[in-house]
């Protein structure tokens, strides 16, 4: 019997084997729920073929050969993708709206003998869900920002966290992109909607009742805009701030940023993305020290001149209860784990609990 549900929660999506986005590789590729195997029913090219003769020719043939393209597909996962599954094999399918393709992919897979289930509205019931918890909703957690100037180790102090057991959203990790002007990722970041799809699904698996710990970021990383439900949050949030001396931010810089300090031509195409408040001659020595190589002397002028000025204006706009300043004079895997129980110990005297 071909079940059918609209529960996306955590704990609903983690109870099936697996969950089959059966849309074509660009929809898939565009958005899809987190975790999800895209298992096509029409690749793009069958789907603007089968879509074009439906509108501009025979419907009937349309969908005579849609079927026909559909079935070849379908036979095709399961002897391929599918081929090991078992008897209790237990899918989440959906397509676009829960229509034709997820229809008939359950359809087979209920004959085959697995308990399958169809996602009730499809890919949207999902849009849906995230656009209110991200763009309608207040947030329901309660956050708590970790400041600092670039090269604080802020993001290395969220995964301390984490090995003691607080709770974090990492931004840039979900944006794949570490959020500055060398922060660009290999594989690109994701779209805007599978970036919102990601923060979704982080936040939905976090205890709302506990605080959650996040770097301050602008509202917008990369290419990628925080969601508003969750910049509004942001906004008010109190700050843990980090100070820490430009030598060693500088240190952990060049060691963080070490690919990129290989790469003259990446360095020389993000120094031309640089604000045009800085003055031309001052951007083309840059430049001329990343083409000699210099690249400490670089990343020195970029944090005196550029980065730390913008950290300033910045702090000043803002109006944040500050919980504590932790000063560091180095950025240790030891130092970063006590900071990370100063933090701890900051929350613990917000009355907040860990």
């Amino acid at each position: 019997m071909i079940r059918r549900t609209a529960d996306l929660s955590p704990a609903a999506r983690d109870g099936f084997d697996a969950l089959i986005d059966v849309r074509s590789p660009s929809e898939f590729a565009l958005d899809h729920l987190p975790g999800a195997l895209n298992l096509p029913v029409l690749d793009d090219a069958e789907r603007a073929s089968v879509g074009t003769e439906y509108v501009q020719g025979s419907k009937f043939l349309a969908r005579r050969r849609g079927a026909a393209l559909v079935a070849r597909n379908i036979a095709a996962h399961l002897e391929a993708a599918l081929a090991e599954r078992g008897g209790g094999f237990k899918p989440l399918v959906y397509c676009w709206r829960g229509g034709q393709r997820s229809g008939a992919m359950v359809t087979v897979m209920d004959q085959v003998g697995w308990p399958v289930t169809l996602l009730e509205g499809g890919y949207q019931t999902w849009r849906r869900q995230v656009a209110h918890a991200l763009h309608d909703a207040p947030l329901a957690h309660r956050l708590v920002l970790i400041d600092g100037p670039t090269g604080s180790g802020k993001t290395a102090l969220l995964q301390a966290l984490v090995a003691k057991g607080v709770q974090i959203l990492d931004l840039e990790a979900l944006a794949a992109h570490r959020g500055s002007l060398f922060g660009a990722m290999p594989d690109g970041q994701p779209s805007q909607k599978a970036f919102e799809s990601r923060l979704h699904d982080a936040l939905s698996r976090l205890d709302p009742a506990r605080p959650v710990v996040v770097e301050a970021e602008s509202s917008r990383i990369g290419a990628r805009v925080v969601p508003p439900s969750l910049w509004a949050a942001m906004s008010v949030a109190p700050v843990i701030e980090l100070d820490v001396p430009v030598e060693a931010r500088l240190a952990f810089t060049l060691d963080a940023y070490a690919s990129i300090a290989a790469d003259p031509e990446a360095i020389d195409a993000a120094l031309t993305r640089l604000p045009r408040h800085h003055a031309k001659s001052t951007v083309a020595e840059w430049r001329a020290l990343a083409a000699a190589g210099e690249i400490e002397a670089l990343a020195r002028a970029l944090m005196v001149e550029h980065y730390d000025p913008a950290y300033r204006r910045q702090g000043a706009t803002r109006e944040r209860t500050l919980l504590d300043r932790i000063r560091l004079s180095e950025l240790s895997p030891a130092a970063l784990d006590a900071v990370a129980t100063d933090v701890i110990s900051a929350l613990d005297r917000s009355r907040e609990p860990i």
